[in-house]
């Protein structure tokens, strides 16, 4: 769809849209380079502020998955003003503020149009040291890959909007789904890793196969070592899969081999459309792995080694047991 549109250049323009990369990044001195990205969605809740904690959790992620701090952000909002009352638009932003608030960033304005249907987000600024940029393009044979939220939150907004999640899964999507990035990123700017992205609309497998292209690498992922929300199997097993997961799973196909002992009901996880999920961090296996464990922990950021790079070359992904 982009391939007509002119690719600009720019020798400060260190990230651009010539990769798949969580955000463009530019160099405006040479000790600061600003990270900007967007998105917006619409509802997976049904509660108007827990919504828009979700949204701008999702949005800022982009910024920590390039290893940057948040600065600025801006409300990008649609809203059916016919059909809902305005209280449910400002507990969305209210939901909003909270996790931008949380983030150490500042809200500094946004957008809005009158639409048929609800959707929420934010563009957001960050600020990352040029020498210190994150990109999904450095992976290195040898790394281990090291995931920090477990999957299934694909498969739970399937089930709340189907009336067929119970209050307790929600409640753990949500605690998930709320959950700034912020200190896996800390983590990985401490120790020093070689490439990162973040997991959301693609699924684990497309965000995986998008490191993999943009490194020039092989990777081998563990399926029984990836983590699962509590009530992702059951959900999935009730066919609660978002058309997004099938399509991911179309895509990567072409790119992936499945090991005839990996449960099939996994590799559907594995390609469930995620919303605001964790970071896929690859780290050289010369002591700075087990020092980016030991950073996780310290945070209490969930650290499970999913996998690891195999070689480079190949641009495929392996899923074992």
């Amino acid at each position: 769809m982009l391939a007509d549109l002119p690719m600009q250049s720019h020798p400060n323009l260190l990230v651009g849209r010539g990769t798949a990369d969580d955000a463009g990044v530019i160099r405006v001195r040479d000790d600061l380079a600003l990270i900007q990205t967007l998105d917006f969605f619409t509802p997976i809740v049904d509660d108007p502020e827990t919504f828009g904690r979700i949204a701008a959790t999702n949005s800022l992620s982009d910024v920590y998955a390039m290893g940057g701090t948040p600065l600025t952000a801006m409300n990008i909002v649609c809203f059916p003003r016919q059909t809902l009352p305005l209280d449910v638009l400002r507990d969305v932003l209210r939901g909003g503020l909270e996790m931008i608030h949380q983030a150490g960033a500042l809200l500094v304005g946004g957008h809005s149009v009158e639409d048929p249907e609800l959707k929420y987000g934010l563009s957001v600024t960050g600020t990352v040291h040029p020498d210190r940029v994150i990109t999904n393009a450095g992976a290195q044979p040898g790394d281990r890959l090291i995931l920090t939220k477990p999957l299934g939150t694909g498969v739970l907004a399937t089930a709340i909007k189907g009336g067929l999640a119970t209050p307790e899964a929600e409640a753990e999507g949500v605690r998930w789904m709320t959950t700034l990035n912020r200190d896996a990123a800390e983590a990985m700017q401490e120790v020093g890793v070689h490439a990162c992205t973040d997991i959301t609309g693609f699924g684990l497998l497309g965000h995986s196969l998008e490191l993999a292209v943009a490194s020039g690498v092989t990777l081998e992922l563990r399926a029984s070592q990836v983590p699962l929300l509590s009530w992702a199997r059951d959900l999935a097993s009730m066919g609660m899969l978002p058309a997004g997961s099938f399509a991911n799973r179309k895509y990567c196909e072409r790119a992936i081999t499945v090991d005839d002992g990996v449960e099939p009901l996994l590799v559907d996880l594995l390609a469930d459309a995620q919303t605001s999920g964790g970071l896929l961090i690859a780290v050289a296996d010369d002591g700075r792995a087990d020092a980016l464990h030991e950073a996780l922990d310290r945070r209490r950021v969930p650290h499970p080694e999913i996998g690891r790079v195999t070689a480079t070359g190949a641009e495929t992904i392996t899923v074992l047991p």
